[in-house]
């Protein structure tokens, strides 16, 4: 079942939708829209930050088609994706594949839009005879995105000028070192990012002896929003996935045993857990 038979989920997608239906010649995306439920697009692809698709019109060869819309600068790119580095929950859904829920609020720190106001700003052309745009060739393949966005929202990210991949890449890099130095350039080249080691704290961490005994110890506050406390999904204890011990004798003395030490320790460490002091 397609997103135009459904109401979209996604938020993402539903913003998509949104536009669209925010457009007032409705009768020529509504006609649009049955293409894209027909089947007429015969191909879609996204080439760099353009959507490039060809389109089965009443003619006997398919119609081709460009939508785009305006990229962020790579110095805008580079203020968004540090902004993203500072918030560990942005980091954590973002390198995980998922889009957090509120991802617009960084774009719209620094006076962007993730996503275009009005239709008029999506830019679009099509090879068919039709004077008026969108055609039902470009509305077919509208409706045809909120799919695309729905099974990869980092199209969003691409459409505007940065693909997933160097997103998190970027991003990576950031929250490992967390320093970033945005270089300045003459118009019509490309804004460069270089990402700048802290020579002085490397070098303290090397001197640094390893104590064995304070290895495992980890002293600094997690953020909370990545912190969830929850019972465990089933009555499963590592006991019963690793399955039973071979013991020559008295096995399930030893089992059972061993389950009420495990459950003991299970309580023990919820309610350590959420009476612990914030």
């Amino acid at each position: 079942m397609t997103n135009y038979e459904i109401e979209a989920q996604e938020w993402w997608v539903q913003r998509w939708n949104d536009l669209l239906n925010s457009y007032r010649f409705k009768k020529r995306l509504e006609r649009g829209r049955q293409y894209a439920k027909e089947g007429n697009i015969l191909s879609i692809e996204f080439q760099g930050s353009e959507v490039v698709a060809k389109v089965q019109g009443t003619a006997p060869e398919p119609y081709e088609l460009s939508i785009s819309i305006d990229p962020f600068t790579d110095e805008d790119w580079d203020f968004v994706v540090e902004t993203m580095s500072q918030q560990a929950i942005y980091s954590a859904q973002l390198l995980a594949g998922e889009m957090p829920h509120n991802i617009e609020e960084v774009f719209t720190a620094s006076g962007l839009s993730l996503f275009p106001f009005t239709l008029p700003e999506v830019h679009s052309r099509c090879s068919c005879p039709d004077p008026k745009n969108p055609c039902k060739h470009i509305a077919a393949v509208y409706y045809e995105l909120g799919n695309r966005f729905s099974e990869e929202p980092f199209v969003l990210f691409q459409l505007r000028g940065r693909t997933k991949e160097k997103v998190l890449d970027q991003l990576r890099q950031l929250r490992s070192t967390g320093t970033i130095v945005q270089g300045t350039s003459a118009a019509g080249e490309n804004q460069s990012t270089k990402v700048i080691k802290n020579s002085e704290s490397e070098q303290q961490n090397r001197q640094l002896p390893i104590d064995l005994e304070q290895f495992w110890q980890y002293y600094e506050p997690l953020d909370p929003s990545l912190v969830v406390i929850a019972p465990p999904v089933d009555d499963r204890s590592v006991l019963d996935v690793l399955g039973k011990i071979p013991l020559a004798t008295a096995d399930e003395g030893v089992m059972q045993y061993l389950k009420g030490v495990y459950q003991s320790v299970t309580q023990q460490a919820m309610i350590s857990a959420l009476n612990r002091e914030d």
